[in-house]
């Protein structure tokens, strides 16, 4: 069972920066597409970004401009850039990824607080 840990979580003002990383562990099987998801209060998760492993990347409009996504294969490692951060983008943060069998597995979650 592939196990995700996410990393970088916390609370920034706004217009600052936060870069997320998550790791893959226990892998056996390829893992295809990486990505971020994020779930404010009150509201359904959301995709944020998602990057193939041949690096083909795929943002919300609300991403597009502000967060990079990155990922290293080898290491099985997905990163999250994100740029002038707004109180909008407070949510938790959670890492995906599927293995080359379509099976999803998701991190427990990094909470991420923007203050105005």
């Amino acid at each position: 069972q592939v196990q995700l840990v996410e990393f970088g979580g916390g609370l920034v003002q706004a217009g600052g920066s936060l870069r997320l990383s998550c790791v893959a562990d226990n892998v056996r099987i390829l893992i295809n597409a990486m990505g971020w998801y994020r779930q404010a209060p009150g509201k359904q998760r959301e995709l944020v970004a998602t990057i193939s492993r041949g690096g083909w990347t795929n943002y919300a409009d609300f991403a597009r401009g502000r967060f990079t996504i990155s990922r290293d294969n080898a290491k099985n490692t997905v990163d999250l850039q994100m740029n002038s951060l707004r109180p909008e983008d407070t949510a938790v943060y959670y890492c995906n990824a599927v293995d080359a069998l379509r099976r999803d597995f998701w991190g427990q979650g990094t909470q991420v607080t923007v203050s105005s």
